[in-house]
């Protein structure tokens, strides 16, 4: 019984100001999606990898592997119009028999492999398990009222659920509500576990965020 990790990025760079979508700038000399891909390599050399790319980008991704060396072994399926056809495009690829299949954005190349053991053994325990982070700054409604952020939890990924729950889950219709994998898992009618995450753990979308990945490489390294 085979456990998978679904990594998909289907970045257009718009908000990172680039031609070249986000998973594919380099990060300190790398592209972003493979120090991703690396990762969860490095945490288990067991673990059956997925990669969701948009159709037309999979000639310039096998270019990058190529200029790179990159060799890690993983699959490769298309991307779709929303990130909910992405994910479902990718556990099309995933064996009847699998274990617990994660999902994760391909451009949070710093999940530690705590936050990846947590999400595997809580999901493999309970049927989920997505990381959350503490709320540390004040939130404030657009209504005008400041809320509690101790109520708050800020939601990473991986998102780990056993490969029946979510198999399930992806067999719903599409709805605009669908904002990550969990949400689509409550909507069929499963609860989601929350774990602790890791603050490293960032999203980069942004040349800010860039900079602070650049930062987090060179300290990680050192």
């Amino acid at each position: 019984m085979s456990d998978y990790v679904i990594i998909v990025a289907g970045g257009k760079g718009l908000r990172m100001g680039t031609d070249i979508p986000k998973q594919f700038l380099p990060l300190n000399g790398k592209p972003v999606l493979m120090r991703t891909i690396e990762r969860f390599r490095h945490f288990s050399q067991a673990l059956k990898i997925i990669v969701v790319l948009p159709k037309d980008q999979h000639e310039y991704w096998k270019q990058l592997c190529d200029e790179y060396n990159f060799d890690i072994d993983y699959s490769l399926a298309d991307g779709g119009t929303e990130r909910f056809y992405s994910v479902r495009n990718g556990l099309s690829l995933v064996e009847e028999t699998a274990g617990i299949v994660a999902i994760h954005d391909g451009v949070r190349p710093f999940v530690s492999d705590e936050v990846i053991k947590r999400c595997f053994d809580t999901a493999r325990a309970e049927g989920s398990a997505i990381p959350v982070i503490p709320v540390v700054e004040t939130l404030r409604h657009v209504n005008g009222m400041t809320v509690p952020r101790a109520d708050y939890r800020l939601v990473q990924t991986p998102q780990a659920f056993d490969a029946k729950i979510i198999r399930k889950a992806y067999q719903q219709a599409y709805q605009n509500s669908f904002t990550d994998d969990a949400s689509v898992v409550e909507k069929a009618g499963f609860s989601v576990v929350t774990v602790e995450g890791n603050r490293e753990n960032i999203k980069i979308t942004t040349p800010f965020e860039m900079m602070m990945g650049e930062t987090i490489v060179k300290c990680t390294t050192s």
